[in-house]
């Protein structure tokens, strides 16, 4: 179905699909192409109001009786990290930081495929190929990052060997308030390491170098163990309501569902602030 505003992007709501956060919840979403000159400025807006991109799609979650899935991201100036995230951040001290433009690569695509047979094989993305994966960081119509951690033998001798090892890899929008972090992953064998915990601190120092005052870490699910690690970080706020505040108690926010607790898409898309776009 179709919901449109006068000069202004059109939007759709997808199918009900199976949760991949709650078990026996569907999901379903809001979304709009990300297209054309104005693709940046309504990335920016859009990011602002819980949207998240996926190549030239923004989405956000708009299920019919669930609010249980909330837009996360740290406010930089006040985040401070836990005795246990300084340990993660001194134990890959060595690690290299590479950015480049969004380009992939053999050696991405490949530990891509080491992380999802381990992490996720059953996951949405199970069998994405090397083309696919291509599109996934390729197509991009707005500022965009591939941020490649890499270390040496040396540097973790107990669980690799050899030189320039691609330890993990993240796929990052630049908005104009924050760094979007889209997608990351990591080699299965380093996970002692704690890498996806380390690539949000090494974000939020990016952000902080470049004064932009956000990191956005996609959504937070109360209940889903999936989604447990951002409650974590400190100077955490989710997009609940219609309005950005402090996570507080992560206990004290539900994913119990309710039939009246989603307003209907015509109301939601009336209430979507957009850039101000040329007739």
């Amino acid at each position: 179905m179709r919901h449109t505003l006068p000069h202004a992007p059109q939007f759709y709501v997808t199918a009900p699909q199976p949760c991949p956060y709650l078990h026996g919840r569907a999901e379903r979403k809001l979304f709009t192409a990300l297209q054309g000159d104005n693709a940046a400025d309504l990335n920016d807006a859009l990011s602002r109001q819980g949207f998240r991109r996926s190549q030239n799609v923004l989405y956000r979650p708009s299920c019919e009786s669930c609010v249980a899935c909330m837009s996360a991201r740290i406010r930089v100036a006040d985040f401070k990290p836990s005795r246990t995230q300084r340990r993660v951040q001194s134990r890959n001290g060595a690690i290299r930081r590479l950015a480049t433009s969004a380009w992939a690569t053999e050696e991405q695509f490949e530990l891509f495929r080491r992380y999802l047979d381990s992490r996720h094989a059953d996951g949405g993305m199970a069998d994405m190929d090397i083309f696919e994966f291509a599109a996934m960081v390729e197509e991009t119509p707005v500022k965009t990052r591939v941020i490649e951690y890499r270390c040496n033998g040396d540097d973790l001798s107990q669980i690799i060997a050899g030189d320039d090892h691609l330890a993990a890899v993240c796929l990052t929008d630049v908005l104009d308030d924050g760094l979007s972090l889209v997608y990351s992953f990591y080699d299965p064998i380093l996970r002692p390491a704690s890498l996806g915990t380390y690539i949000i601190l090494d974000h939020i120092e990016i952000a902080r170098a470049a004064g932009l005052p956000y990191v956005y870490l996609g959504y937070w699910v109360p209940g889903s163990r999936k989604m447990d690690y951002k409650a974590r970080f400190d100077a955490l706020e989710i997009y609940k309501g219609g309005v950005w505040q402090d996570i507080g108690n992560p206990g004290a926010h539900s994913n119990e569902a309710h039939p009246l607790s989603v307003d209907p898409i015509v109301e939601q898309v009336a209430r979507i602030a957009l850039p101000q776009f040329d007739r």
